[in-house]
C-alpha cells in the first residue's frame, strides 16, 4: 500500500505537474525553433509573444463572459483562443514589416535581427502591461478538476490523493493536435514543403520560383499560433502575469537548444526534458522517501523552487558545453 502511495505522489507532485509544463515548453519552442530555423536568427521576443498574445485571449474571454457565452465545464479563453492568435498575429506581421523586414532586405547579419527582436521585446512588454496591467490574474472559468483529491482517496481507499486538473488534460490534448498539424503540414503541405525549402536553401528555393515573403507570412503567423496557445495554456495552468512569460524565455531556448535548435522534433523532446529536470530537482522528495521507508530530517530536496530557473541555465550550459548541436542535430526540416 505505502508503495502505492508513492507511485500516487510521484505522479501527483512530480509527473503530471512537469509534463503539463513541459507541453508548454515544448510548443513555446516549436515557435523559437521555427523562427530560428527558417528566418534565421534566435527571436528574444517570443516570450512577451506569449505574453501579449496571452493577454489578447484574457480580454476577449471577458467580453465574451460579458456576452454570456461560455463552453460549459471547459474554460472559455479555448473560445477566444482563435481570436486572440488572429490579432497577435497582425500585430505580428506589423513588426515585421516595420522592423525585421528592413534588416531582412539588406540581408544584415543574424546578430542584427537578434538585438532588434531585443527592442522589440521591450516594446511588447510595455504594450502587454499598459493593456492588461501588472497584476496576477486567473481567468481558468468553468470545471477546476477532472479528478479531485478526495474523490479519489474515495475510490483507492489510499492516504495519497491524485488531482488532475482540467487545465492540464487539456494542456496535453491541445499540444498533442498542435504537433500533429505542425508535423503533418511541414511534411505534406505545398506550403509546408516550401518552407522546409526555403530553410534549407533560400538561394535555391527562390530560383525554384518560391515567394520568400509568404514563406517568412507563414512563419510569423505559425510562431505565433503556437506562443500564443503555449501562453495561454500557461496561464490557464498556472495564472497569468506579464513578467512571468520574460522569464520563461530561458527555459523555452534552453528546450530549442537541448533539442537542436532549428529541429522541431528536437524542441518537443527538449522541452519535456528542461521540465522534468526543473520538477524533480527543486521536489522535495521526502514524502515519497517515506513511503518507501526511507525516513530523513530534511527535505530530500536539491534545490528551492526560487532556483528553479537556474536549473535550465545549467542545462543551456552544459549542452553548449559537450554537444552545441542538441541532442539532436539542428535544422531537420
Amino acid at each position: 500500500m505505502d508503495f502505492l502511495n508513492a507511485i500516487v505522489a510521484l505522479l501527483n507532485f512530480v509527473v503530471i505537474p512537469a509534463a503539463a509544463y513541459g507541453a508548454q515548453l515544448a510548443l513555446g519552442a516549436l515557435g523559437v525553433t521555427l523562427i530560428y530555423g527558417i528566418l534565421r536568427f534566435s527571436n528574444f521576443a517570443h516570450g512577451d509573444t506569449m505574453a501579449f498574445g496571452t493577454a489578447l485571449v484574457i480580454i476577449v474571454t471577458w467580453g465574451l463572459q460579458a456576452l454570456g457565452l461560455s463552453l460549459g465545464p471547459l474554460p472559455t479563453a479555448l473560445l477566444a483562443l482563435p481570436i486572440g492568435i488572429a490579432l497577435c498575429s497582425a500585430f505580428v506581421l506589423g513588426t515585421d514589416r516595420v522592423v525585421y523586414r528592413f534588416y531582412r532586405k539588406k540581408k544584415s547579419e543574424p546578430i542584427i535581427l537578434v538585438m532588434a527582436s531585443v527592442g522589440v521585446m521591450f516594446v511588447m512588454n510595455g504594450v502587454t502591461r499598459l493593456l492588461i496591467g501588472v497584476d496576477e490574474i486567473r481567468f481558468d472559468d468553468g470545471a477546476r478538476f477532472l479528478i479531485a483529491v478526495q474523490d479519489f482517496k474515495t475510490w483507492t481507499g489510499l492516504n495519497e490523493g491524485l488531482a488532475l486538473r482540467v487545465s492540464q488534460v487539456i494542456t496535453f490534448v491541445v499540444t498533442a493536435l498542435a504537433c500533429w498539424a505542425l508535423f503533418r503540414f511541414l511534411n505534406r503541405s505545398r506550403a509546408g514543403k516550401a518552407m522546409r525549402a526555403y530553410a534549407d536553401n533560400e538561394d535555391l528555393a527562390l530560383l525554384s520560383g518560391i515567394d520568400p515573403e509568404r514563406v517568412v507570412r507563414l512563419t510569423w503567423i505559425i510562431a505565433t499560433a503556437l506562443a500564443v496557445t503555449a501562453g495561454t495554456l500557461y496561464g490557464l495552468d498556472k495564472s497569468f502575469k506579464a513578467f512571468n512569460y520574460f522569464q520563461i524565455l530561458l527555459p523555452i531556448f534552453a528546450a530549442a537548444i537541448v533539442g537542436g535548435l532549428g529541429n522541431p522534433l528536437g524542441a518537443v523532446a527538449g522541452g519535456f526534458i528542461v521540465a522534468f529536470s526543473e520538477v524533480a530537482v527543486t521536489y522535495p522528495w521526502k514524502k515519497v522517501a517515506a513511503y518507501l521507508g526511507f525516513q530523513s530530517d530534511g527535505l530530500l530536496q536539491l534545490l528551492s523552487t526560487e532556483y528553479k530557473f537556474a536549473v535550465s541555465f545549467v542545462i543551456l550550459i552544459i549542452v553548449l558545453l559537450f554537444r552545441p548541436t542538441g541532442l539532436f542535430r539542428g535544422k531537420a526540416y
